[in-house]
């Protein structure tokens, strides 16, 4: 190591300095984090993580993941100290308009963010999804002599991470699988927003973590860099588990009024106090933004073993590709995102005769496709055998067994969420989750997050109406798909019958940047017959010049069946099949009109949840016959009757509009 470089404690202040400097400067964001996560996070990039700095997608990279997103002061020095393309002129516009440091980490707005993360809980989580993605891609592809995927996850979470429910769901998975490349930071300041922690939290966080199967160590300085070295020196060497390491840190560390308080959490300090701090720290207080050249000099010391990690990693693909010249092929494949020429042809084709659940529908295609696409993995929330998703002729994911391509995530939904998006953005495997469409609530952030990120993650959620019946009103979805629906960059895909199903699961695999919904039935539908062009969005079923019924999912049947009444009073009725809001707006005006011709205002759209989005189809003057109450238990269609989701219903509501 060249003599040129400054020793740790100035790099340390470096690092906390950049990040007052830059709260300072934005007048928003959380400088206590990083003042008091300085000396783990320094030791961390600088001596234990595997990086490169200038080449942030080289495969076999460890993954990073802030899950104490707040603090992203800190990460954005780290990235700038070691070597990232993230200037300091970027730093500087800290949480500003079209910067590259916005308030959290954003996937894909900072070069070196593995991942989103901004709700508490979900980075730690995350940080499960990619240690387990390493295993998963490990197993399948390393072969004696050749460790083609060996890497670790690291993770740094804070008090209010491990507050937050979804914690306990991934650590508990975690701990369990016993996946041993996963090393975390728990910074144990004692402080949250509200004030000292001990306001709602007590616990006693080792106990916890060793219970679920995590080796815990504690360490009672943050600031002592040698403890902290030897910690994850000692963390990196497998035991079969997880490791958290619990660090007792000073939130605010050096502020002389506000270290140790929940002041220094959420504000910036105030000029007074970042100079009264500059001065504890020995540092001068301007210019500010100061990188003192022995600082800088890391940059090339880092890049440089960066490099060599990467060209050791690349003697190995190499000298792999000759001896498996197949599994070298399919990993670049599975790396450069693309799906396996001639997938499609394992899409399998439904008949008139095919009547069925189009939940039924989806695992015969899910198992069919399986075959043809080897990422594609499968996780269900204590559901596979209801949502149908089990993939029959492949493994389970089991504790230190990472071969199989069916994760049991137990009743997590939140986790299962959270993990998933990780095996999305680790690359190579495309994940697959399934739930209630009910309890997709409690994964709705994960949801959301995977749109933000356009990651192609799939959930599937299934029992879609009131039409599941018996399970009665906390199973029946009622607002669930105007929720989906209003969520940017997510397609929502709720198909009418088994081959508007294997359609949209072709659509779901095809799509790159963002996630999809699969919204399905318990209950048999009819095949439809219908063009099944579903990648437009909506399209005609079956054509006529009077009116318009408009339906999704099982009320596509609905709406044809009161055309046939429509029809013995002499009336045609257009019926239009909507999968998908979210394609159909996509189409172009042409086809928009050619499916809902302005000039055919007599509208009436039928669908088994709340209308809220419908009017954009039917327009002001149109109808929609949906639901604004919960449901009922009885057999589903009896509740569909008592509900009014009727073609009798729709065909009523048909003819007031003809003779308004």
């Amino acid at each position: 190591m060249s003599d040129a470089l400054a020793p740790p404690e100035t790099c340390i202040t470096t690092v906390r300095t950049l990040a007052i400097d830059a709260v300072q400067k934005a007048n928003s964001g959380h400088p206590g984090a990083p003042m008091g996560l300085a000396p783990a996070a320094w030791t961390l990039f600088s001596r234990h993580l595997r990086h490169a700095p200038g080449r942030p997608h080289w495969p076999n990279r460890d993954r990073f993941v802030l899950s104490a997103g707040h603090a992203s002061a800190l990460l954005y020095a780290l990235l700038n100290l070691t070597g990232y393309d993230l200037t300091m002129d970027e730093l500087k516009r800290f949480r500003q308009l079209g910067s590259e440091t916005p308030g959290h980490p954003e996937r894909g707005d900072t070069e070196g963010v593995e991942i989103t993360t901004g709700p508490l809980g979900q980075g730690l989580a995350n940080a499960v999804g990619f240690a387990l993605a390493e295993r998963m891609q490990a197993a399948r592809f390393n072969r004696p002599g050749y460790d083609l995927v060996d890497h670790r996850t690291w993770f740094i979470c804070s008090d209010g991470d491990l507050m937050e429910g979804i914690s306990h769901e991934a650590a508990s998975l975690a701990g369990f699988l016993g996946l041993e490349r996963l090393i975390g930071i728990y910074d144990d300041n004692h402080v949250s927003l509200d004030g000292p922690t001990s306001l709602s939290f007590g616990e006693d966080i080792p106990a916890r973590f060793e219970s679920y199967g995590w080796r815990v160590m504690s360490l009672d300085d943050g600031n002592d860099v040698g403890a902290i070295d030897a910690a994850l020196t000692e963390a990196a060497l497998p035991d079969g588990r997880p490791t958290l390491i619990a660090l007792r840190t000073h939130i605010g560390y050096g502020s002389p009024h506000k270290q140790d308080s929940h002041a220094s959490h959420g504000s910036p300090l105030g000029d007074e106090e970042v100079a009264e701090t500059k001065r504890f720290y020995g540092w001068p207080v301007e210019p500010t933004f100061l990188v003192p050249d022995e600082v800088a000099a890391w940059r090339d010391e880092l890049a440089e073993r960066g490099e060599e990690h990467v060209r050791a990693w690349e003697k190995v693909r190499d000298a792999y590709a000759d001896v498996h010249p197949d599994e070298a092929a399919e990993f670049a494949r599975g790396v450069e995102g693309r799906l396996p020429e001639g997938w499609t042809d394992a899409l399998p084709a439904f008949g008139p005769d095919d009547a069925m659940a189009t939940r039924k529908a989806s695992g015969l295609v899910l198992n069919a496709i399986a075959r043809a696409v080897p990422e594609l993995v499968q996780g269900a929330a204590d559901l596979s055998g209801s949502t149908n998703t089990d993939l029959k002729e492949f493994d389970k994911v089991e504790p230190h067994t990472f071969d199989g391509r069916n994760i049991y995530y137990g009743v997590r939904e939140h986790a299962m969420g959270a993990i998933s998006n990780a095996l999305a953005a680790y690359g190579g495997i495309r994940p697959v989750c399934s739930t209630f469409f009910t309890f997709s609530d409690y994964m709705k952030n994960t949801v959301r997050l995977a749109a933000l990120m356009r990651i192609p993650t799939v959930f599937v959620f299934t029992h879609d109406s009131i039409g599941l019946g018996e399970d009665g009103p906390t199973h029946q979805p009622i607002e669930h798909l105007a929720a989906l629906r209003a969520i940017p960059n997510l397609v929502t895909l709720r198909p009418a019958d088994s081959a508007e199903t294997a359609e949209a699961w072709r659509i779901a695999l095809e799509r790159t940047d963002g996630p999809t919904a699969l919204v399905l039935t318990r209950q048999s539908l009819r095949p439809l017959g219908g063009p099944n062009d579903v990648e437009r969005g909506a399209y005609v079923l079956r054509d006529g010049a009077d009116c318009i019924l408009l339906g999704s999912g099982s009320e596509v049947a609905v709406a044809a069946d009161a055309a046939d009444l429509l029809a013995a009073d002499g009336i045609a009725a257009r019926v239009v099949s909507v999968p998908s809001f979210e394609l159909f707006r996509e189409q172009d005006a042409a086809h928009r009109e050619s499916v809902l011709p302005a000039g055919l205002r007599a509208r009436v759209a039928v669908e088994a949840a709340n209308p809220l989005g419908w009017h954009e189809l039917v327009g002001l003057d149109g109808s929609v016959i949906g639901l604004d109450r919960f449901g009922a238990s009885a057999p589903g269609p009896e509740v569909m009757e008592a509900l009014g989701i009727t073609p009798q219903h729709v065909a009523a509501a048909a003819r007031s509009l003809l003779e308004a």
